[in-house]
């Protein structure tokens, strides 16, 4: 009998979900898991959302991203929690795309997406999004769950592509919608 190869415990730095690639207009992007509190990137990244990009995804144009809400974008495990940043792979880069899940249970994860504003509508959240549902379905979850404002048009938008809706539920502004991942 054959002996199978030993596996990488899950909770290392997943590398694998390492990739370079180009969008369509040319530019460059580096993809890759978040390491564990890596904090500076994610507040230097934050500062440089507008307002409405910061509300859309925190709900609160907050000025600066509290402790313990970067805590909770940061401190992943890699197996229930992961955020993938996307990078500008240019010389001068920088996090432009932040995407992320948290289990909820042992088949559902809350998922986020946020990009930024100078990258907005150039496909870096449908790769960001793709990978990150891919991720999580690799660690064994299968169903997500959003939360979106009502008037977060872009997020909808790419839910039809990425996602077949399960159940959605609105209340004070807010939907929360559970999904499957769409395999086209």
């Amino acid at each position: 009998m054959r002996s199978l190869p030993a596996l990488t415990p899950i909770d290392d730095y997943p590398i694998e979900l390492e990739e370079e690639l180009t969008l369509s207009n040319d530019r460059r992007l580096h993809i890759r898991p978040l390491r564990r509190c890596e904090d500076d990137a994610i507040r230097t990244f934050y500062a440089r959302l507008s307002p409405r990009t910061r509300y859309l995804r925190f709900f609160s144009p907050m000025p600066t991203l509290p402790d313990s809400v970067l805590r909770l974008l940061t401190c992943v495990d890699h197996r229930r929690t992961l955020a993938l940043v996307a990078e500008d792979a240019t010389v001068d880069g920088g996090v432009v795309g932040l995407a992320s899940f948290g289990a909820i249970d042992g088949d559902r994860v809350e998922v986020a997406l946020v990009v930024r504003d100078d990258w907005q509508q150039q496909g870096v959240g449908m790769e960001l999004a793709g990978r990150v549902l891919q991720a999580a379905e690799v660690r064994g979850f299968h169903r997500f769950l959003v939360h979106v404002t009502t008037d977060n048009v872009a997020i909808r938008r790419l839910l039809k592509h990425v996602g077949d809706v399960v159940s959605a539920h609105a209340s004070g502004g807010v939907s929360e919608i559970e999904f499957v991942r769409r395999h086209d």
